[in-house]
């Protein structure tokens, strides 16, 4: 439980006082050291069904795309009751390569309110063995701010008209994957191997969700998966995204990523092409949108 205090796993750096639950701007999480395998790399294909014979020497841009939880009882508020992951930025510099070494380090970046939820935004820095800054990552998590009983997320929100979001109008190329059909073998891949409310049904409800919640880290995957098919190493060495998860994901629900370019703009020697980019459920109904970039 977040309450809980996690003992540093191997390879691991904290700092600060034990037991200390507060949560504060510039509370640091500590880090931990990975080393970028072919088992890290087969299980993110199987997580999130987005295969390239190029991840044999590089690895996927989001391969860490959950370090943020790996330090959760150190940033989350007591109040797990329908938290929800509100908005994610990525921001990456240099590739990661199969058989590399990595450091990361984590530290509480924001807090904020907005009407009935209390935000907490965890940093996360990836660096090679080297010191390179290789990403940067910026996950906003949500949390309600008085206790409530009951379901706090049902499948009939995503219905309402204020859950509806137009997204890309007007003119520009649009790139889009395949759809994906989401199992919950998959979501046991992304987000196990232990039971939680991302692969277990009971647990979900007893968060107050109706059903297994896709983490958001799944679909941002999806995401980055056809930014690396569009713009290559652009993406890999240089790409942003900063994207809103504006509805809830399903087990069993089919999502397509989309993006559509809007522009070229200079960037020293270079040119940026900045997109719109969103998920969408079979039905039309938006789950992610925002904006990510890339160099050309």
């Amino acid at each position: 439980m977040p309450s809980e205090e996690r003992k540093p796993r191997s390879g691991e750096h904290r700092t600060g006082p034990p037991g200390m639950t507060d949560v504060y701007v510039g509370k640091d999480l500590g880090g931990r050291e990975h080393e970028i395998t072919e088992e890290l790399v087969s299980l993110y294909e199987a997580g999130t069904e987005d295969r390239s014979p190029a991840y044999r020497e590089i690895a996927p841009a989001l391969l860490l795309h959950s370090e943020c939880y790996a330090f959760l009882q150190d940033w989350y508020l007591p109040n797990v009751i329908g938290n929800l992951h509100a908005k994610q930025e990525w921001e990456l510099f240099h590739p990661m390569r199969l058989g590399e070494r990595v450091r990361t380090r984590a530290f509480v970046a924001e807090r904020y309110r907005k009407r009935n939820r209390d935000y907490v935004v965890c940093e996360v820095l990836v660096c090679g063995s080297d010191g390179r800054i290789l990403s940067r990552s910026r996950t906003h998590q949500s949390f309600l701010a008085e206790d409530v009983e009951g379901m706090v997320v049902d499948k009939q929100r995503e219905k309402r008209t204020d859950r509806r979001f137009e997204v890309a109008e007007g003119p520009g190329r649009e790139i889009a994957a395949e759809p994906r059909w989401i199992s919950l073998e998959m979501c046991k891949a992304f987000s196990g191997p232990a039971d939680n409310y991302h692969t277990n049904r009971e647990m979900a409800r007893a968060l107050g969700f109706p059903d297994v919640v896709v983490q958001g880290m799944m679909t941002l995957c999806f995401l980055s998966g056809l930014l690396t098919r569009e713009l290559g190493m652009g993406w890999l060495r240089g790409g942003k995204m900063a994207v809103n998860l504006v509805n809830v994901v399903w087990a069993e629900d089919t999502i397509t990523s989309r993006a559509k370019l809007r522009e070229e703009v200079p960037e020293g020697s270079h040119r940026r092409a900045v997109l719109d980019a969103w998920c969408e459920k079979a039905d039309g109904t938006r789950v992610v949108i925002g904006t990510a970039s890339a160099l050309v």
